[in-house]
Formats: C-alpha cells, structure tokens, sequence
C-alpha cells in the first residue's frame, strides 16, 4: 500500500477542527483536509476498522482514509503542536474516549435514545432490547412477557448509542470484549425511573439489554394482582403468621417481587419493624426499611442479613435466596422469631422443599420454619372491551375460532377498534399455594421425594397452577394459548391428565 505523505497537503486543521492529540496519538487517525462534501483522514496501522466506523458515523459525510507513515504523524505532532502536545501529553491518555464522548453527545444520538427510553416507559414494556446484527440495530421492547420489533436502524448507529448508554450507566465505554452492568436514573416528570443495564459482547457487536424499574411506590394489590379467593385467604392466613418462613417461587419475570411488595404493604403497621433486602429495590414501599445489595463493596444477601438482625426487625424480606449461604442464615432467622419472606427459582411449590435440602439445609431446619409456598406465573389478560365483544356474540365468535381467528389474529397489527389493544391488555396471575400442617412436616423429616409431597399436596386439596390457569380460560380472563405457554403442564402429571383438562 502507498503511503501518503502529508507534506502534500494543506495547512492540516488545528484546534477545534482537530481530534484531540491524545487520540491522535493512541489510534493513529488525524483529519487531513475536510470541506462541506468530504473528510479526509490520515491513518497508520494502529487504526482498526471499529474506530474507521465511528468516525463515519460522527462526521456524516464521506470519509477517505488515506495511509500515511506512523513515524511521520509522530514528528507531525512533535514539531507542528509543540507545547501544546507535551502539554497534553502529560494528561492521561483516554484513547478514543473523547471521541466517543463527542459521538454520544451528539444532540441527534441524545435524542434518539432518549426517545426509545421514553417510549418505552410509556408503552408499559419490562425491558428494552438493542441489539447489533448483520441487518442492522434493531430495538425490541417487552410487553406483557413478550418481545416484539419496535424499530430497526442502520448498523452503523450502534457505536454511537452504545456509547451513550454506557456514559449514562457510568460504565468504559472504550469497553468491547467484557460484559458490562450498570444503572441509570432518570426523571420523567414528576417520577423517576431507574434502568438496570447490562451489555455483552456478541458476534458482530453488542446486546444492550436495560430493565426498566418503576420507582414510585407500586399501585397493585393482592387483588389487582389476580389472586383468586381461595389463593387470597391461604396468602393472608400465612402473613399473619408470628414468625417462620414464606416463600414465593416461580421463574424469572413471573411477578414475584411485585407479589412480595403487596404483601408487605398489607404488613405494615406502626407496631411492626420490616426491613427488605433486595437486588434491586424495584418498588418504594411507604413504612418499610428497604436496602439493596453491592456486590462489589462485599454487601451481598447473607452479609447484609447478619447486620439487619441487630436491627431488631419483626419482618424481613430477602429479595432471593440464591446460594446455601443465604438459605442457612434465612432460616435461622426464621427459627429465631422472625417472620421470613423471600423467593425461589423453582416450577411449583413443592419443589421448594428438595431445593433448600439440595443447598444444604437440614430437613428438620425445613419443618420447623417453613409456614408455606406460592408458585406463580403471569398469563395475558384479555381485553376487556374483546371480552365484552366474545360475550355480546358467542356463536360469531364460536365461528371465528374453529376458523381459527382469535381476538388476537383478529386485531392482529391494527389494534382493537374500541380500544387500541391487540387481543391482550396487560396480565393477572395464576397462583397455586399451600401452608404445612403435621403431614407434611413428616414427609420433610423423611426426605420425601418431589412427587410423594406433590401428591401428598393435592390429596389436602391444594388448587394447582394448571387449574388455576384453566378456570381464568373458562372466566374469559386470558386464553387456552396463554395458559398453554406460561404452564408447564408436565409439572402437573402425565400428558394425557393434562390433554383432558384442557
């Protein structure tokens, strides 16, 4: 390759016009000429392709690069810039982070991110999806548990929006090759809105993923939620429980935190001390001490949990037991007075027993504290104005669906005609829950294994999810489908059992 010497052109652009000396230095690239058609820019071999891309996308307009010897861009900076460059020399070299400072700053690129953040506050989604593919960016925002396409940009706006992002959750944004989590807090109005980001490196770019955590104290309670009567009095017979350990499991984005939180506020009272520790602190709870975790200052669950039982607290709430260290202390606390609420990754509830026995704990430990479980999942509710319609003419919509034409294929793209929805509008739980009683203490004592406490479970009578799930299909609350791909129906027997319930 020719390399092009700089002595063939002009006076080269200083100062403002100019990248600053300590990204010369460190990535090879300086601006040769520029007028309002075409950038010309001087690189050696320490440019790569990503920083060519980001310059392209910052100038908007062509660029030319044009290959020039390392040593002469040295004297260049050397004998032109003089004081200035040993000047700046003496700063700490940023690499190309002013750069992409200038590209994230851009009024453009704010604008941009601010607008997919915005919008998906006020369209209700859980998370916010940027990912870089060969296609393009694509922006995906989750609804009610379900991802969909919202905008796809060009591939080449990615830099400058993951660049952004990262100076908003204070993370590197020089940082490529290593997962990345942070946070960002933002005004909207008269609330503020916290994000959890995390970005990983995948083929061809990154995955942005930001959660977006309301944190105004939550509306919702044990009845908005869409616990059914029965499910609403086991829940209250076990918050009046003196003390012991309440569990609520489920998968993740199943809607146990935002259960928990109910729960708590029907707890609170003058004569109570509740305190939560929680990763994040997703709901502000009025009359509750609420903590989060740092994991990189050393504050994890179990840490944290030592110092909240010399705060003499009636109620606690753990966020997650996640690791037999955590599990251990949560139960002690539970056996020495307190009353214990915290979440399981488990399908159902029985499963809560062998999974605390897998981390170690002992099963008279179990018998003792454990007051009871609640398994969850969130199906989509249908729209009431769709219900309404079904009702209104039941052999229309009996036609329509052996078509196989459905409220949501229906509506599918244009919303419906009332009310804007497509099919669904927003989502209610299916619940199974139970409380221990002398049997089942017996067959924790023994080790039981997971059917002989499941089957022990419904012989008292515990309503299961799946049934849950079916009779809110039957109400016309949700769907078939829904109950179908939110419940895992081998969890309640073999296919054919659940073939006929269905």
């Amino acid at each position: 390759m020719k390399l092009m010497s700089m002595d063939d052109y002009g006076p080269i652009p200083e100062g403002a016009s100019q990248y600053p000396i300590e990204f010369i230095e460190a990535r090879g690239l300086i601006k040769l000429r520029e007028d309002e058609n075409l950038v010309e820019v001087g690189f050696t071999e320490k440019a790569d392709a990503a920083i060519k891309d980001s310059l392209r996308n910052f100038h908007k307009k062509p660029v030319v690069f044009i290959p020039m010897d390392a040593a002469e861009l040295s004297a260049f900076l050397g004998n032109r810039m003089g004081e200035a460059a040993a000047d700046e020399k003496r700063t700490p070299a940023v690499d190309d982070r002013v750069l992409l400072d200038k590209l994230a700053n851009d009024a453009p690129i704010i604008n941009l991110v601010n607008s997919i953040c915005i919008d998906g506050i006020r369209c209700g989604a859980s998370d916010i999806h940027l990912e870089s593919t060969r296609e393009g960016l694509r922006v995906r925002y989750r609804q009610d548990g379900v991802l969909r396409t919202v905008k796809t940009l060009e591939g080449g706006r990615f830099p400058a929006i993951s660049s952004r992002i990262k100076i908003m959750a204070n993370l590197n944004i020089l940082e490529r090759r290593q997962p990345q989590d942070g946070r960002i807090t933002v005004k909207l109005g008269d609330d503020q809105v916290d994000f959890r980001v995390s970005i990983v490196p995948v083929a061809g770019g990154e995955s942005i993923v930001l959660r977006i955590l309301g944190r105004k104290a939550s509306a919702s309670s044990l009845e908005e939620l869409g616990f059914s009567v029965t499910q609403l009095a086991i829940l209250r017979r076990l918050l009046r429980m003196p003390h012991g350990l309440i569990l609520l499991t489920g998968p993740t984005g199943s809607g146990k935190t935002t259960t928990l939180n109910a729960m708590l506020r029907e707890l609170v009272s003058d004569t109570l001390k509740i305190i939560t520790i929680e990763d994040p602190v997703e709901f502000l709870v009025e009359g509750v001490n609420q903590i989060q975790i740092n994991e990189q200052i050393g504050l994890g669950f179990d840490v944290l949990l030592r110092r909240v039982l010399r705060q003499d607290p009636n109620v606690i709430m753990i966020g997650e037991i996640r690791d037999s260290a955590t599990a251990e202390i949560t139960l002690r606390a539970a056996l020495t007075g307190h009353l214990v609420l915290s979440t399981l990754h488990t399908n159902d509830t029985a499963s809560v027993i062998p999974r605390l026995i897998n981390m170690g704990i002992e099963p008279y430990l179990i018998a003792s504290v454990l007051r009871g479980a609640a398994a969850q999942r969130l199906v989509r509710r249908i729209c009431p104005h769709c219900a309404e319609e079904r009702q209104a003419a039941p052999e229309e919509r009996r036609l329509l669906e052996a078509a196989g034409i459905t409220a949501e294929k229906l509506y599918q793209g244009r919303g419906c005609p009332a009310c804007g929805h497509t099919g669904f509008a927003g989502r209610i739980v299916a619940s199974e829950s139970f409380t221990t009683d002398a049997g089942l203490e017996e067959l924790i004592l023994n080790r039981a294994n997971i059917n002989v406490l499941s089957a022990y479970l419904r012989k008292q009578g515990m309503r299961t999810l799946l049934e849950d799930g079916l009779e809110k299909a039957v109400l016309g609350i949700t769907t078939l489908g829904e109950v179908e791909r939110e419940i895992v129906l081998s969890a309640e027997g073999d296919n054919t059992t659940n073939e006929k319930k269905l």
